[in-house]
């Protein structure tokens, strides 16, 4: 776990709004969440991912990382707002067990010995019998370890980036060994978080359904289905006030005084995940700062959201604004990602008439959004919009 700078130890949140993962419905689940399938030996992934839709009434249901229908092991099975999360879950490291058939028997230490040179950032293609687009890819091979040899099969272990195509290390090895090499089974084991023992097979998930729908036990399902809080759990986080929220799950970015904690060390431009008191995702966000400048700064952007996972309507507004047809001068507080929290409703603008704002010049409108905690970048015309939305 990395380490944490701490702003506001005396944050708390409100029981009345928002839950914990753990307290989530079966509804809930599905409307945002992993099943990790044991993808068997022959269908491709997009059948078993469509026959896991059925069997559990979705309209929709996508998958992470595609295995050949040879291939068997862990493969992601995306619910609802979970397939937002698919570009972030095929960057995830995978790790595979593959038996290898040699024309000829090999030497072990031999072997061994060409493996180390096969680690480390190599080019790999896809094999034309592959389920993508064969291209020339660049992967890091993180470890590449001889398990068992007997003669000319050899098992081996695979630890590496997304993407990367086991059918063509084993292609490789063999050019530099001098014998053909076929990969005769491989096995996925691990998908970032996920590892193969917390698999199910497609019967396991239809027991889960039946004892739910007809016997109204949902003890079962509530153990197969992993929130996205679990899926995201390895990146850094920055965990924002009750106030901060709602901004946020409508696309705001991230600013300063909304913040209770962040990792450590995270570099600008790196991805964090946005975390509500009570340990729910938010979103997923780009850092527009480096997460230790935040040190010393009192306001402005942290981070802008990538991919909102949270519904807008979950924590309440930390912000009033007044109704869209009143021309009278009116009253406006700052967005609760732009104050603090105690600030939120306590510190009221005098909002210019829709005529008024429309007859000021652009800098006396950033000023007023600078008093407002609004974003200041824009023409005049979305700098309006921002004070009057």
């Amino acid at each position: 776990m990395m380490d944490k700078w701490m702003f506001d130890e005396s944050a708390t949140t409100d029981p009345a709004h928002g839950k914990a993962p753990s307290e989530r419905s079966v509804e809930e689940l599905l409307a945002g969440g992993v099943i990790l399938l044991d993808k068997p030996f022959g269908p491709t992934s997009h059948q078993v991912s469509a026959w896991a839709r059925d069997l559990l009434g979705l309209d929709k249901m996508g998958h992470g990382g595609t295995l050949d229908p040879f291939a068997t092991g862990v493969l992601p099975l995306l619910a609802g707002k979970a397939m937002r999360m698919t570009k972030s879950l095929l960057t995830h490291q995978k790790t595979y067990i593959a038996v290898l058939k040699f024309s000829n028997a090999v030497d072990e230490e031999t072997l061994a010995e060409i493996m180390k040179r096969l680690r480390g950032r190599i080019y790999n293609v896809p094999p034309t019998v592959s389920a993508v687009k064969v291209q020339v890819r660049s992967r890091t091979i993180h470890q590449f370890e001889l398990i068992d040899i007997k003669e000319n099969l050899a098992v081996v272990k695979i630890d590496c980036d997304a993407g990367t195509y086991v059918r063509t290390m084993a292609r490789d090895l063999g050019l530099f060994i001098g014998e053909e090499v076929e990969l005769i089974e491989l096995r996925r084991t691990r998908s970032g978080n996920y590892v193969e023992q917390q698999n199910l097979s497609l019967s396991q998930i239809a027991d889960a359904v039946w004892l739910w729908k007809e016997k109204q036990d949902d003890s079962a399902m509530k153990k197969i289905i992993h929130p996205l809080e679990v899926m995201t759990a390895s990146m850094p986080e920055i965990v924002v006030k009750d106030a901060a929220i709602s901004a946020l799950a409508h696309g705001a970015p991230l600013a300063r005084p909304g913040i209770v904690s962040a990792s450590k060390g995270v570099a600008k431009g790196s991805d964090v995940r946005l975390m509500s008191l009570k340990g729910e995702l938010i979103a997923v966000a780009e850092m527009i700062v480096d997460s230790d400048q935040l040190t010393v700064m009192k306001k402005g952007e942290v981070a802008k959201s990538v991919t909102v996972i949270m519904m807008p309507d979950v924590y309440p507004k930390g912000w009033t604004s007044p109704p869209p047809h009143e021309s009278a001068s009116a009253e406006v507080a700052s967005p609760a990602v732009e104050v603090d929290s105690q600030e939120t409703i306590d510190n009221p603008i005098t909002l210019p008439s829709l005529s008024e704002l429309g007859k000021m010049k652009k800098a006396e409108l950033v000023q007023l959004c600078e008093n407002a905690g609004l974003e200041t970048k824009g023409t005049k015309a979305v700098l309006i919009e921002r004070l009057t939305q």
